[in-house]
């Protein structure tokens, strides 16, 4: 397992991450997984065995449920805190009181305590804002999650599914204050989703960010069990929840190419998927949701894939997506400021 720093922090985290969204399996969560306590306590041990350090919840998953019984495992397992990274996320609701929702000052501190009940831990490694809050000023929540900081109870902060703009303005505000700023990204990217790669992952870059991607295998669909004459898969999870939104046509163009990829490699259409995202530039660690120990250790086992340029050249070309505006735009201007080439782009 490969290691990377945590954006510009100094924190190292594998190249894969477990995400826990399946477990527990509480109302609407039935949908998504309903794994038990002996479930989580095996796969979270096999991923640590394989050299995973860094595990991703949130407070809404199974209405809390999620972070409990991943708490519990750490326990069952003696899991020393300081050897894995735990990342977990406030800002959807987690009760019937009007304030329990959203990313007020109020709701960040009562979420953060609960959380650190449900974990039986004295720290979170990293908190991400889940996503925005567009009812609540960015100085009051980042002075929230400052406080959190500061009182110990938070190592690190990172945002989920903010559009690029939010996340500048939201680090300007924290660097006036001389306050923590976000190190961290997460947001959905795949072949089949490929968005943030006009302003996010830019953005990324130039500021030193990590980003980790969720639903690399798109909510399953480029896992393997879906072709375009089938249309869906008996037991695949996008049957019961369709999500995120897919273009599919143009999926089951990506999952043609990746067929023929992962025959010839002898691994499975999944692994292939995954690997051209962990290919990236800028991606720090790939989070994945398994159903079994089988799918888990097929997911790490992706880890010593190794694609070609052609195929990663590919997969890129089958997966493209029309560069929108002002993208276009500001490249097409940065043409004839290549010292070899002229106004049009041409090589002099």
């Amino acid at each position: 397992m490969k290691y990377n720093f945590l954006g510009n922090t100094g924190l190292l985290v594998s190249e894969m991450c477990l995400g826990v969204m399946t477990f527990g399996g509480k109302g609407v969560w039935s949908l998504i997984g309903t794994q038990t306590q002996s479930d989580a306590d095996k796969l979270i041990e096999v991923s640590i065995k394989n050299g995973n350090n860094v595990f991703d919840n949130s407070n809404n998953y199974s209405e809390g449920l999620s972070e409990q019984i991943m708490g519990t495992a750490l326990k069952n397992l003696k899991v020393n805190p300081y050897e894995v990274v735990i990342a977990t996320k406030v800002r959807l609701r987690v009760g019937r009181g009007v304030n329990q929702v959203g990313l007020s000052r109020a709701h960040i501190h009562e979420s953060v305590d609960t959380i650190l009940k449900r974990l039986q831990l004295n720290h979170i490694d990293l908190l991400y804002l889940h996503g925005a809050d567009l009812f609540t000023p960015m100085d009051e929540t980042m002075r929230g999650l400052e406080d959190m900081v500061r009182s110990g109870k938070v190592r690190y902060i990172g945002v989920c599914n903010h559009p690029a703009w939010m996340v500048m303005k939201a680090n300007g505000i924290a660097d006036k204050n001389c306050w923590t700023k976000f190190s961290v990204l997460q947001y959905f990217y795949s072949l089949a989703a490929r968005d943030i790669e006009f302003s996010i992952l830019p953005m990324a870059k130039s500021e030193n960010l990590a980003v980790l991607p969720w639903s690399p295998l798109a909510g399953g669909f480029l896992s393997g069990k879906y072709n375009r004459e089938t249309g869906k898969a008996g037991s695949g999870r996008r049957n019961l929840f369709d999500y995120p939104p897919i273009n599919k046509e143009k999926a089951f163009d990506i999952l043609d190419l990746l067929s023929q990829i992962a025959a010839s490699h002898k691994v499975t259409v999944a692994q292939v998927a995954l690997r051209w995202v962990m290919n990236q530039s800028g991606i720090t660690s790939t989070i994945i949701g398994v159903s079994n120990e089988k799918q888990l250790l097929e997911n790490i086992d992706t880890t010593k894939l190794v694609l070609s340029d052609s195929e990663m050249d590919q997969l890129d070309k089958v997966s493209r997506i029309p560069t929108p505006y002002p993208n276009w735009i500001v490249e097409e201007f940065a043409k004839n400021r290549l010292p070899s080439q002229d106004e049009d782009g041409n090589q002099i």
